[in-house]
């Protein structure tokens, strides 16, 4: 029977919430519905969004930043300090400047935020006793250390021809495809990555430092754990496989470390003179952060919903989560 959505106490929970109960890809709904799944990929690949931003800054470094694989054929300071900086310049910018916007600018006040606090300040459990400063450190000081080495190996091997590496002009078909097919990928990776973080071990001593962020912001994305990011990142290996060129490493990069930015940032939509200019915050994220175990993967591969665990933001799936978090720790 359908819950009454828009009177469910779940929502006296939440400054906003979407107003209809979250949806997944209608890609794996059956019988297909080819207008739904337009309007899917439409409003993610043809809007300002988490993909689309990350691919335009993959396009400017590839074009104008990233040294050519030659150089990158041994080891040397100055290429691997260049990979640094097209790591840690762009998720500066784009943190820096939803954080300005949104948490002290308060340039659209209260419009479109999930959670009614504040970020956290003057807390012991965070580094720093700040949260912001806490994710700042374990986003540049940890994540961006990690996914250079990774970064650097990767164009090493891809430099001195130890995989295939193909070109755009050479191989256009399976270059499009590939570079549509990096957030599938990368939403497949995440969630069993995830899952494995949720293990109690694990979350105690490694996950738990994401999981500080209840109520999150947009420096939270990618704030990990060394350990958590030395899996997390792992994702890029798959170029090491797959035929690719480096700008698909590249949309990979921002993808997997620019979007996370906009689904932590706590904020449906990004507003300026009240028109809505940005798809932004990720409420099937958001209610992750809050109720732990829920909504482990992405709204993109429905793994949630074949195993049980899909919170759609109602009282229903309040009730249902915890349910299951109660039944998880009673084993």
């Amino acid at each position: 029977m359908p819950h009454d959505f828009a009177n469910d106490a779940e929502a006296a929970r939440w400054n906003y919430r979407p107003p209809q109960p979250l949806t997944l890809n209608p890609l794996f709904v059956w019988p297909p519905n080819p207008r739904a799944v337009w309007q899917w990929y439409r409003g993610a690949w043809l809007m300002i969004t988490a993909l689309t931003v990350p691919l335009a800054i993959a396009l400017v470094i590839w074009a104008l930043v990233l040294p050519p694989l030659e150089q990158m054929k041994t080891f040397q300071f100055g290429w691997i300090f260049t990979v640094w900086m097209m790591n840690v310049i762009p998720q500066t910018l784009v943190a820096g400047a939803l954080h300005w916007w949104l948490y002290m600018r308060r340039g659209q006040g209260m419009q479109k935020k999930f959670d009614k606090r504040d970020l956290t300040r003057k807390n012991g459990t965070f580094t720093f006793s700040n949260q912001v400063l806490d994710n700042i450190w374990w986003t540049l000081g940890s994540a961006m250390s990690v996914a250079t080495v990774y970064q650097c190996i990767i164009l090493w091997v891809m430099a001195n021809g130890w995989v295939p590496v193909v070109s755009f002009a050479d191989h256009p078909v399976w270059s499009l495809i590939w570079m549509a097919l990096i957030p599938t990928w990368s939403s497949l990776h995440f969630y069993w990555v995830h899952r494995l973080e949720h293990h109690p071990r694990l979350y105690k001593h490694v996950h738990a430092v994401h999981h500080r962020n209840v109520n999150v912001g947009p420096w939270s994305g990618i704030s990990n754990h060394w350990f958590e990011n030395m899996f997390y990142f792992t994702t890029y290996f798959v170029h090491l496989v797959v035929p690719s060129n480096p700008l698909h490493l590249m949309f990979h990069v921002y993808f997997q470390q620019i979007s996370p930015v906009f689904s932590h940032c706590g904020f449906e939509k990004l507003i300026a003179k009240d028109a809505e200019i940005a798809r932004s915050g990720d409420f099937f994220h958001q209610l992750h952060h809050r109720y732990f175990e829920c909504n482990y993967g992405t709204s993109e591969i429905p793994f949630d919903r074949w195993f049980g665990t899909f919170h759609d933001g109602s009282e229903a799936g309040t009730t249902q989560t915890r349910a299951h978090k109660k039944q998880m720790y009673t084993r």
